[in-house]
């Protein structure tokens, strides 16, 4: 049995109806949990012999919309004795209900989530860490979310060089 088809029986085995739907795709196996399945089906993958997922890479997010569930929030798993990745994928409807922490299962998830409510302003339940780490504390929004606005400038080639020239502030002698 593949190391993929052995997660899927383990979760369905030991935590019922928490996959929502399983997606291949170049090679990597996606797993769509149910929120409220999400923290027992992480203990399951880190604390089963078989399985061993002691290592969580990363937590992130995407944005769905015009979509809904808008949000995304995915958590990239790694087993350092197996040698094995899976993706877990949840849907969340509303930022300020996400899903719970998993700091009590990899104690980097606090910093992980941090991340995810800066940029893109999902509430993990159970984090008491929530805070910037990257924009400043009174900044407002987040800017990985597509409603975000733009703030940019045009970028400067040979061709435009007089006119993006004429909209910069240049510093003066006095």
């Amino acid at each position: 049995m593949n190391g993929d088809q052995l997660v899927v029986d383990k979760i369905n085995g030991a935590v019922k109806d928490a996959i929502e739907e399983i997606v291949d795709f170049r090679g990597e196996r996606t797993l769509f949990i149910k929120m409220n399945r999400l923290k027992k089906v992480c203990q399951l993958l880190r604390d089963d012999e078989d399985l061993q997922y002691n290592f969580l890479s990363d937590i992130c997010a995407d944005d769905m919309l015009p979509d809904f569930p808008r949000y995304a929030v995915n958590y990239h798993l790694y087993s350092l004795p197996k040698n094995h990745r899976i993706r877990l994928r949840v849907w969340v409807e509303d930022p300020d209900k996400g899903p719970a922490t998993l700091d009590s299962l990899w104690p980097v998830a606090t910093w992980l989530e941090m991340e995810v409510w800066d940029l893109m302003g999902i509430k993990f339940s159970g984090n008491k860490s929530l805070r910037r780490l990257f924009l400043p504390e009174d900044w407002q929004g987040h800017p990985l979310r597509k409603d975000y606005p733009l703030g940019y400038e045009e970028v400067q080639f040979s061709f435009n060089l007089d006119e993006i020239a004429a909209k910069k502030p240049f510093a003066t002698k006095e």
